[in-house]
């Protein structure tokens, strides 16, 4: 296992995360405890150090699991929770006015067994409450030592800019990273939030880095899945829907990355976490594995280095569609000297 700085902080997290939205789901979607500890152990093993939660993860459970599991090894994980959606009726009990992240933040460690989190993500902007207000709360909770350091996760671009600009004005911590679904079929942040990132010290943290399983190796073209994987339980609106991936451009990528699992002798899903985790300023990509043995398949991925020309290939094969003003100023507005 490798390991990155966390964006321009000192936060040292290894190139892989442990994703923990599917513990405690209860259902054949989901991964009971036992599997949970199991592949928790495991990654520990494996030189894991990252692990990523949120409140709103089985209603709570999730992190409840997680905490149970990680009894006796906590100092060694670089632990990570959000806040910011409801976790009750009470309408205090979301978005990120100071009640609600105090509160959120109290009890994620209460079900986490810890005095502190190493990682604190706002999980979306909220439209009522003042930024001013939820960016002061969370530089009183790293005075306080309740957090280690802040992230942003599903702001847009103008916002997450105003929230930085926010901060270092007032002298408050900002955010060191940035959590955003990222992958060979969904590479819509690279438009605005690639040069942000990068200009602005926050590291990228990328989730759904298989499309929610499109990139597992095991769907065909035009073919529905109707099994019990992420896809086929998925909601047409949802953005991991099978009429978003089922597009031409999705399955030429789906052929290129078979080519290069042969070429690597690695799985489907090796060669697309590969791409990823060599993408510039991505910290730590979050693995979302069911099973164990999804997991195990995933971590593989560690040892595949993918040269410089097929990295090519991947990035001209998956690129981006042309739009304004991106396009105008790659073409007109460059300066060389």
């Amino acid at each position: 296992m490798n390991y990155k700085p966390l964006g321009k902080s000192g936060l040292i997290v290894s190139e892989f995360a442990l994703g923990t939205m599917l513990f405690g789901e209860g259902s054949n979607r989901g991964t009971e405890e036992k599997t949970a500890q199991k592949q928790i152990d495991y990654f520990l093993d494996s030189g894991g150090n990252h692990i990523d939660c949120a409140d709103i993860y089985a209603g709570g459970k999730s992190e409840e699991i997680v905490g149970r599991a990680v009894r006796g090894k906590r100092e060694n994980v670089v632990l990570a929770t959000k806040v910011r959606f409801p976790m009750g009726e009470d309408p205090n009990n979301q978005g990120l006015s100071r009640r609600n992240i105090i509160k959120g933040v109290e009890n994620s460690l209460r079900r986490l067994q810890t005095d502190h989190l190493d990682l604190y993500y706002m999980h979306c902007w909220d439209p009522v409450t003042p930024i001013e207000e939820s960016l002061r709360t969370f530089d009183d909770l790293v005075t306080s030592g309740k957090i280690r350091y802040a992230g942003v996760s599903n702001f847009k671009a103008w916002q997450l800019m105003k929230a930085l600009g926010i901060s270092e004005k007032n002298g408050w911590v900002g955010f060191v990273a940035a959590q955003y679904q990222y992958s060979l079929v969904k590479r819509d942040i690279e438009f605005e939030f690639a040069d942000l990132l990068a200009t602005e010290g926050v590291g990228i943290v990328p989730w759904g880095p298989l499309g929610g399983g499109f990139l597992s190796g095991k769907y065909k073209p035009d073919q529905k899945p109707t099994d019990e994987g992420r896809i086929a339980g998925t909601e047409d609106h949802t953005e991991e829907a099978w009429e978003r991936r089922n597009t031409e451009q999705n399955w030429r990528i789906v052929e290129l990355v078979h080519q290069l699992a042969v070429k690597y002798e690695a799985t489907v899903p090796q060669i697309a976490l590969a791409w990823l985790k060599q993408t510039p300023n991505v910290s730590s990509v979050i693995l979302g594995a069911r099973t164990f043995e999804q997991l195990e398949d995933n971590m593989g991925a560690v040892r595949i280095k993918i040269d410089v020309e097929d990295m090519t290939r991947l990035n001209d094969v998956s690129a981006l569609p042309e739009l304004y003003p991106y396009r105008m100023i790659e073409a007109y507005a460059q300066r060389e000297f």
